[in-house]
């Protein structure tokens, strides 16, 4: 059993691990060429409670070794491997739901109206939740859903959570922000001993594409979406990259077209890009 953290130290049976300012700051800059993501100041704990398991795994002595193993890797497996470890995958079914009412009320009426093909994007769909979520809304409000062109794309950086995003099994305890109709209507129900879990319905999963994607890099998709999810991700970035971002958004969304934010994100709307609409949403 691990022994209680000692400063910049942590125990795992025998051996003692410690995080040095200079090694946390070159797995900093790692992460941040690789994915964009911002390791602050005050991160070290979050980093070091994190990366220990890989050394012990590895039989690494300490951080320096980690690190001259993750440059060694040609493969880049290990480097996959410290992103997924290190980034927060944090979620839930109809998360923020006032962007659901939007999207019901003022987003999807206006769709149907011009009867063109709905495109539908969830940037950082960590385990599945958020496009899920969506392919639900849009089944309950479209009555001809089967019968249109609807496609719903889930990327993440994670294999990790992909991987359960395309399991789409959860727990029953992380579904009560699921409205009981929805949960009858969309998920089937699995017992496992004495706990009950529920998969999503076939026929919802079938509306929702799950790939891996660094938003660092290219773009394979071309566009244009109807409406862009990219919700408590940009947080982890700097000033530079979110305004980097939030332009290849733009390429990607109709006119008029939607990006949704988490509320403790918002943009600088005197660019003469995005207009606001409400918190956290924005047109194009």
């Amino acid at each position: 059993m691990p022994l209680p953290e000692r400063g910049n130290l942590v125990t795992i049976g025998l051996q003692t691990y410690e995080l040095q300012p200079e090694q946390f700051a070159k797995i900093g800059q790692f992460v941040h060429r690789v994915c964009g993501i911002n390791l602050r100041p005050g991160k070290e704990e979050l980093v070091r409670s994190r990366l220990i398991k890989r050394l012990s795994a590895l039989e690494l002595e300490d951080f320096d070794a980690y690190l001259a193993y993750v440059e060694g890797d040609t493969s880049g497996q290990e480097l996959t491997t410290m992103i997924d470890v290190l980034t927060t995958n944090k979620t839930s079914f109809f998360r923020e739901v006032q962007h659901f009412t939007f999207l019901v009320q003022h987003v999807l009426p206006a769709l149907q109206a011009a009867g063109q093909p709905l495109r539908f994007w969830s940037a950082g769909c960590s385990s599945g939740e958020e496009p899920y979520s969506i392919a639900m809304t849009l089944r309950e409000e479209i009555q001809d859903i089967d019968r249109r062109d609807v496609r719903i794309l889930g990327t993440d950086i994670s294999t990790r959570v992909l991987a359960l995003a395309r399991h789409a099994v959860y727990e029953q305890e992380t579904l009560e922000d699921v409205p009981a109709p929805l949960l009858r209507k969309y998920f089937v129900p699995l017992q496992h001993g004495r706990s009950c879990a529920y998969q999503v319905h076939d026929k919802v999963r079938a509306m929702v594409r799950l790939a891996r994607l660094n938003l660092m890099q290219k773009w394979p998709m071309q566009g244009p979406f109807d409406t862009i999810f990219c919700r408590n991700v940009m947080i982890y970035f700097d000033k530079a990259t979110q305004e980097w971002l939030v332009k290849r958004f733009w390429s990607l969304l109709r006119p008029g077209g939607y990006l949704f934010l988490g509320h403790s994100e918002s943009l600088a709307t005197g660019s003469g890009m995005f207009r606001y609409v409400q918190p956290a949403v924005y047109i194009k």
